[in-house]
Parts: C-alpha cells; sequence; structure tokens
C-alpha cells in the first residue's frame, strides 16, 4: 500500500466518523484535503511500516483529543485489508504495520503500469504555459540561461506525468536597444576585421556592446553570407540616420548597414539558440517574438483592454498603467512621452496573448525569470489582477538563483566562446548533456548553486548523477546475471522480500506516487532528482546484503581447487528460487521507477557503465 493510498484511506476513515456521529464538529468542509494529510515512513522502522499523525491534525477540528481520535482511526485501520496491526502511540500518532504481501503489492504495480506507475490525472483540465530560458538573441546561451532549460523542461514533463496541458514556450527578445547594440557590435567587428577603419567605419566595440569570440565569428557569417547574395556591406550607408531628443538613434533603423546585420545576424542567433536547445534534449511548441507583438497590434489591443477597464490614463503627455491600484508600488508608464512604447507595453501585451490565443490559451502562465527579475513581480501581478485574473493562480512567476561553475576548487569564469561567461555549450563540453541536465535539475531553483565540473567529469558515488544511473546499470547486470543463472520470475513469491533490506526497497518504491504528485503542485522537479538518489542509495544497499543470484566466493573458507566443492558452496549460498524470482521481480521495479525518474529529468537510463 503506497503512501497516497494510505492517507486516501484515512480520510475516508475520517468521513466515516462524520457520517457516523462520532467527530462532533468534524464536518466535510473541514477535512483537509488529502495531500494535506501526512503519512510517513518512521525513522525507527520498529513504530511500524508507515506513521501519521493526522489525529493531531485533525483533532481540534473534531473537538476530541488527539489520542482519542487516533485510536477510532486504529479501529478503522485494522480492520482494512493488508495491515496487520496498529498502534497509537504518544499524544496520539498512528503506527501502521502492513503484511508482507500488501507491502510488496508495490512490485507488481510497477511491473504492471510501467512508465505509468505514479502517474496521474489530478492536473487535468487545464492548458499551462510554461515559458523559460527566453534569452536575448546577442549571444550563446550563459548558465543561467541552462539552468533554467534544464529546469523547465524537465518541470514540463513533471507536469504533463501529473496530468496537465504545458504549453512549452520561448520568448525571443528581439525589439528594442539590446538588439541595436548587438548590431552595433556586429558592424564594429566587421569593420576590424576588414581594416575599415580608416575609412571612418566605427572599430571600437561599444561600451555597452557585446564582446567575445562569437561576435567576430557572426559578423563573418554576416559578410559571406551578404556577399552570396550578392550584396556590397560598404555599399551601404553607415551614417546615423537622425537622433531623437535624448541623442538616441531614431527607431531601429539608424543606418542601413546597421540594419542589414541586423535583418542577418539576429536569425542567425535563432538557429544557433535552437540548435543549443535541440542538443540539450530541450523542446518548445512556441518560439514567440516580442516583435511580432508591435507589428501583429497586439500591444494595442492589451492597452485597450486595460483603458476599457479603467485602468489607463495620460500624464505629462504619457501614457501610465495605474498598477497601484492592484498592489504595484508605483504606476508604470507604458508609452513614453516621445510616443515610443516603454518595455512594460510588450509584457503587457505578451500576457494578454499567452490568455486569449485561439489555439491553447493559457489557463495559467507561468514565467521562469532570473534573480535580476525579482522587481518585476509587483507589477506584472497587478497587470494580471488588472486584467481580471487571479495573480499566483492565472500567473506564477518563479524567480532562479545564480549558477556557480567551479574546476579545481575555483570559480571558472571565461568562456572560449563568449568571453566572460560560461555558455551551455561550455558545460555539455565539459561534462556531456546528462551530468549538465541532472546537475542543474537536482536543485532547488530558489537557491544559489555551484556545479563542480571535476565532480561531475567523475565516476565515484560523490557524482549524483553517476550513482543514480550506475543504480540502474546494476540492475541490468542483475537481469543479465540472472538470466545466465537461469533465475527467472516465475513462481516469485512476493511475501518473501521480508528482510530489512527488502523492505526499505519497497517503502522507497511506494513512496514515488507520492514524490511526483508532490513535485508536480510545487513546481520542484528537484524533488525527483533527490527521490531518485534515495532510491538509489536503498537499492545499492540491498544490492550488498539480498542476492538474486550466489555472489561470487571470495571468502578464505571458501578457496579450493576443487570445482565440485566450489559448486557445492555456490549453491548452499543460492536463494530458494521463489525468492530469488521476487527479488528479482524486486530488482527490475527499481529499474522500471529509475528509467522513469530519469527520464522526467532528461536524462538517459543507460544498462551499462
Amino acid at each position: 500500500m503506497s503512501p497516497e493510498a494510505l492517507s486516501e484511506l484515512i480520510s475516508q476513515i475520517a468521513h466515516s466518523l462524520v457520517a457516523a456521529g462520532k467527530a462532533g464538529v468534524l464536518t466535510d468542509d473541514l477535512i483537509p484535503d488529502v495531500t494535506k494529510l501526512t503519512v510517513m515512513r518512521p525513522k525507527d522502522r520498529a513504530h511500524g511500516d508507515w506513521a501519521s499523525n493526522a489525529a493531531m491534525q485533525l483533532a481540534k477540528k473534531a473537538g476530541m483529543k488527539p489520542r482519542d481520535l487516533a485510536e477510532l482511526f486504529a479501529a478503522e485501520l485494522t480492520a482494512a485489508d493488508g495491515i496487520k496491526s496498529v498502534e497509537v502511540a504518544g499524544p496520539g500518532f498512528i503506527n501502521i504495520t502492513l503484511d508482507s504481501a500488501s507491502a510488496a503489492a508495490v512490485v507488481d504495480k510497477v511491473l504492471a503500469e510501467g512508465v505509468n506507475y505514479g502517474r496521474n490525472t489530478h492536473l487535468s483540465g487545464k492548458t499551462l504555459n510554461l515559458e523559460f530560458v527566453s534569452a536575448n538573441p546577442t549571444g550563446p546561451i550563459h548558465i543561467g540561461g541552462t539552468r533554467w532549460a534544464a529546469t523547465g523542461d524537465s518541470m514540463a514533463r513533471v507536469l504533463e506525468a501529473n496530468g496537465a496541458k504545458v504549453v512549452r514556450e520561448y520568448y525571443f527578445n528581439d525589439h528594442g536597444e539590446q538588439i541595436n547594440r548587438f548590431a552595433k557590435s556586429l558592424v564594429a567587428a566587421w569593420a576590424r576585421a576588414f581594416d575599415l577603419g580608416d575609412k571612418g567605419y566605427q572599430t571600437e566595440t561599444p561600451f555597452d556592446g557585446y564582446k567575445g569570440a562569437y561576435i567576430d565569428e557572426i559578423a563573418r557569417r554576416v559578410e559571406a553570407e551578404a556577399k552570396a547574395d550578392g550584396v556590397d556591406l560598404t555599399a551601404l550607408s553607415h551614417e546615423d540616420q537622425g537622433l531623437n531628443a535624448d541623442g538616441e538613434p531614431v527607431g531601429e533603423s539608424d543606418s542601413e548597414l546597421r540594419e542589414e546585420f541586423r535583418k542577418r545576424a539576429v536569425p542567425m542567433m535563432f538557429d544557433e539558440i535552437r540548435k543549443s536547445m535541440k542538443d540539450f534534449r530541450v523542446h518548445f511548441d512556441v518560439w514567440f517574438h516580442e516583435n511580432s507583438l508591435y507589428t501583429d497590434g497586439e500591444v494595442d489591443k492589451a492597452i485597450a483592454a486595460l483603458r476599457e477597464r479603467g485602468d489607463i490614463y495620460e500624464k505629462d503627455g504619457a501614457t501610465w498603467f495605474e498598477s497601484t491600484k492592484h498592489g504595484d508600488d508605483k504606476d508604470r508608464v507604458i508609452i513614453k512621452s516621445n510616443g515610443e512604447f516603454a518595455y512594460f507595453a510588450a509584457d503587457i501585451a505578451y500576457y494578454w496573448n499567452k490568455r486569449h490565443r485561439e489555439h491553447d490559451p493559457a489557463d495559467v502562465a507561468i514565467y521562469m525569470l532570473g534573480a535580476d527579475h525579482h522587481g518585476y513581480i509587483g507589477r506584472m501581478m497587478a497587470m494580471c489582477a488588472a486584467f481580471g485574473d487571479k495573480p499566483g493562480e492565472n500567473m506564477q512567476i518563479l524567480i532562479g538563483q545564480l549558477v556557480n561553475v567551479m574546476k579545481d576548487g575555483k570559480a571558472v569564469r571565461m568562456s572560449k566562446r563568449a568571453g566572460n561567461v560560461v555558455t551551455i555549450d561550455d558545460l555539455v563540453d565539459a561534462v556531456g548533456v546528462d551530468a549538465a541536465r541532472y546537475s542543474l535539475a537536482r536543485t532547488d531553483y530558489n537557491t544559489p548553486v555551484d556545479i563542480d565540473l571535476n565532480l561531475l567529469a567523475s565516476h565515484t558515488n560523490d557524482n549524483p548523477v553517476y550513482y543514480v544511473q550506475y543504480a540502474h546499470a546494476r540492475s541490468c547486470n542483475v537481469d543479465r546475471n540472472a538470466a545466465a543463472a537461469g533465475v527467472t520470475t516465475d513462481g516469485a513469491d512476493l511475501s518473501l522480500l521480508d528482510t530489512e533490506a527488502d523492505g526499505e526497497v519497497l517503502a522507497a518504491l511506494a513512496q514515488w506516487p507520492a514524490t511526483l504528485s508532490l513535485a508536480g503542485d510545487q513546481r520542484a522537479p528537484h524533488k525527483v532528482a533527490r527521490y531518485l538518489e534515495d532510491l538509489a542509495a536503498t537499492y545499492h544497499k540491498w544490492y550488498n546484503v539480498e542476492r538474486v543470484v550466489p555472489m561470487e566466493l571470495t571468502e578464505p573458507e571458501e578457496r579450493t581447487d576443487d570445482a565440485a566443492a566450489l559448486e557445492a558452496l555456490r549453491i548452499a549460498k543460492a536463494p530458494e528460487p521463489a525468492r530469488a524470482a521476487a527479488r528479482l521481480k524486486l530488482n527490475d521495479a527499481v529499474q522500471a521507477v529509475i528509467a522513469c525518474g530519469l527520464d522526467l529529468l532528461g536524462v538517459t537510463a543507460p544498462d551499462k557503465m
């Protein structure tokens, strides 16, 4: 019996107590959700297989003493199938011991359901738009975006395993000043490469521009592409076509040359980003271009919707969103006095677009943003409320923390290609996709994380991804050895899985459905990784003390040159056939759950290492 099944059983008992009039004021509306009832493995197995403090959770609402309510629960639980005994301890803890056959039933359930074991439908009926990475198309994806790629894709897989329809979305910031700076940086790199400084071209990278070898690469690629198309870049005007009152280039076409670089280079970066994501095993359903919000009139539509709701006003020649009405700390400009849109205008339009699309409109829009975006939460939630939606429900914002890459005890700062940052390709080149994805997804995104390149490249138990993958490979080796020894699952008697080590593995397998459900509800894919590490640890311990096939004879008294005597010793050490078959099934159940969990993290499950 799994933890969630026990929780459901306890909840059903609470309802039956209400119906019988035994629990006073414990009415249906006061009984907590099943997921709120605590069922856990006791630290001391002498206290049973499972323990619950449900009686203490519900006693006050029931108008009863916790221990008295626990006794009522215990009486009901004792009569339930699969439960060997129930005792009440302390102020009202319920300790539950399962019979062996019931405890081992999880093995048959895992093997029968395969990849579907633990999956559920409790998030079905809603479309979740999950936007993650969304790096500017001005350079390779840095390590922070790489963390979002690993975490976001894993989160999408976990949400789908809980029944949700997930739309994975990448938002290309291809409108605005960062693209202008990108184009200026490329023009300067191109001018340097072709020694055009003495012809009036700017060869110095702007102080706020982009640097790194990739800028030189893209500049040369633009030159080659333009030449192939019959375009002479030197024939294009490289002079600014005018400045506004603030001394900034007018619009995005401040020179013909920059516009040509912008037009050709931005798609090149898009292609690089798409390739990096594909190579990192990350799939996106939608690649959304910020610029389309302006060209398709989405910005105007969203502002008009807010104006109709009474949340737009004019002041000092500018157009403002009255976000303080909805909890923000100050109102926000959305159209500047010079007629240009402020960046927040695109944020408003983008959310409006997500919620009102013809195909797959979002019931929940989940934004995964970097640590430097914490200040955006107030205005974004105000905008959500202004549209009549529920902040925290229709809009959810997840803020990730920084990643530090370490090698030989020192921080890694330099990239061969991007200058002063570590990119997704740098990390993959150093440790591979599996280790990169796992290491970034296994830590709560709310906390900073250190990535130790030496550790991730090692084949030791200290390397978490190796430790989990090795458990899967080891289970596959058990299958191969069993086949060679003629051991099959025929005639397996799961009640023979009665040792302490057997029980620990069974308990770990039973916790998978609850873990998967919690990971989905809490948007916490790292819980899957930590579960896998616990399961792997339990399995490795079990492997060292229990046997499916005879272990190699290595003790001094076992050393003999007599082949017949040696074979007799091996047979004596072999587990009885029914027990061996049961343990083989247990081994295969572990293998199935580890493979499923690794797949949810986008990590392979090797059969040999």
